[in-house]
């Protein structure tokens, strides 16, 4: 009885499935998760959200990590959003015993080989004159602006009022700063 033959019976007899069965599973648990990411140049970024507003709002953050692979540095100037009039980047940082938040005219340096976090308290992407209510599950669509990469367009993730991270609903924890009591900023 030639080899092949043997093999195949042995295959019949209940081998078969066992095995096929095991690697389907193999194959489901290594499938990667949805990705919510994009290239330009040598900047990669991750995970573009935003919150979801309420009506009336007249401005809102937005949030995100940008990775640097290349060798120079880059900054993040601007963008546009679909439901905004305005896009701006800002920072948040503490002058004193305050909070102020402040534009950043020239933009936010992104340095060759570094990972910069856009986060709420922190940096980030202010929208102005919002022109709709971000609701919670959405996507909404914008660009961001880079000095040398160009532009790129994005979808922003409208995450749950208070999201202090992607996929993390309710208030910020204890460090971030609520920004609903700056003016022209969502309240929760």
């Amino acid at each position: 009885m030639p080899a092949t033959f043997r093999l195949h019976s042995a295959l019949r007899r209940g081998f078969q499935l066992p095995f096929v069965l095991a690697t389907f599973l193999m194959l489901l648990i290594a499938a990667p998760v949805e990705a919510h990411g994009y290239k330009i140049g040598d900047l990669v970024i991750e995970h573009p959200w935003t919150r979801a507003t309420a009506p009336g709002a007249e401005a809102g953050g937005g949030f995100l990590v940008i990775h640097n692979n290349g060798t120079t540095a880059d900054r993040l100037v601007g963008g546009t959003a679909e439901f905004a009039a305005k896009v701006e980047i800002h920072e948040m940082a503490m002058e004193g015993e305050t909070m102020k938040m402040r534009q950043l005219v020239d933009g936010l340096e992104i340095p060759a080989g570094a990972t910069v976090t856009l986060k709420p308290g922190s940096f980030h992407v202010m929208f102005q004159q919002l022109q709709q209510p971000l609701a919670e599950g959405s996507k909404v669509k914008g660009t961001l602006v880079f000095a040398k990469a160009g532009t790129l367009a994005v979808e922003w993730k409208v995450e749950a009022k208070g999201a202090s991270a992607p996929g993390h609903a309710g208030a910020a924890p204890e460090g971030d700063h609520d920004m609903s009591a700056m003016p022209g900023m969502p309240k929760p």
